[in-house]
């Protein structure tokens, strides 16, 4: 029984309260889309009305938290992989040591659990160097982990502009694009004069003093000239895989 003086964000607690909790009682929960952890709600049930499962948000989660968030939503959603992001090095350590079945993603900073969906439609992931690497990754596999098949196109920043110009054939194929940009962010610009195809721009917190981790790239998108160029927040490479994977996925699947 917990007292009132236990703290209920405890990584200890949270470990022990993951042992406890049978699996039945996360069934029966998961029939009412509520969890029964006093530390956490998880949306067992959000699968249901979104097409998707909730993803775990790793900052602030102790590694115990995550491979406990991680178990419950896996069992909620067998059929499907469950994700989480932004993971520290030792949450994913604790992920590969207590869920063998799980595979993490060090490049992405994060993990998935379950069987990836059958892909439906095209992302292209463009990013503008390599120090845009992590953000590009965790794009791609948000991609993947939400129905959607990925192309990744690297290090095509507008500085070599004749890298781009090459790869034009492959992401004018997509369904949706992300183009992931640190620097100035001129790269989404160049890109959406050369395709019609929908683009989701992703400001990265990579350059020098006067880009004010990521503000410059961002404020350079935002007022972007070429139509068709939407953007996330700095480094948002998750949001810009959700949403570019669900365009995707509902051309792909012939949905109306």
């Amino acid at each position: 029984m917990r007292t009132e003086d236990q703290n209920p964000e405890d990584p200890n607690m949270a470990e022990q309260s993951a042992e406890r909790e049978p699996t039945t009682g996360h069934e029966r929960s998961a029939e009412h889309g509520r969890s029964t952890r006093r530390w956490a709600r998880p949306d067992l049930d959000r699968a249901e009305r979104t097409g998707d499962p909730e993803v775990i948000y790793g900052p602030g989660k102790s590694p115990a938290q995550v491979v406990a968030l991680l178990g419950e939503l896996g069992r909620a959603h067998p059929d499907r992989a469950v994700l989480a992001t932004r993971l520290s090095a030792e949450a994913m350590s604790a992920v590969t040591r207590e869920r063998p079945d799980a595979v993490v993603d060090e490049v992405a900073r994060a993990a998935t659990l379950g069987p990836l969906p059958k892909p439906y439609g095209t992302v292209a992931v463009i990013s503008a160097g390599t120090s845009d690497e992590r953000v590009a990754a965790e794009a791609a596999l948000t991609v993947r982990c939400f129905g959607s098949r990925v192309i990744r196109i690297n290090d095509v920043g507008v500085a070599g502009l004749h890298r781009l110009l090459d790869a034009k054939d492959e992401f004018d194929r997509a369904d949706a694009i992300v183009v992931v940009a640190g620097m100035e962010g001129a790269l989404p610009s160049v890109v959406g004069g050369l395709t019609g195809t929908p683009i989701v721009a992703v400001p990265t917190s990579v350059g020098h003093g006067a880009s004010f981790g990521g503000l410059a790239a961002l404020l350079g998108m935002l007022n972007s000239c070429a139509a068709g160029v939407v953007v996330t927040n700095i480094d948002g490479g998750f949001t810009a895989g959700v949403h570019t994977a669900r365009i995707a996925r509902r051309i792909g699947s012939g949905e109306s």
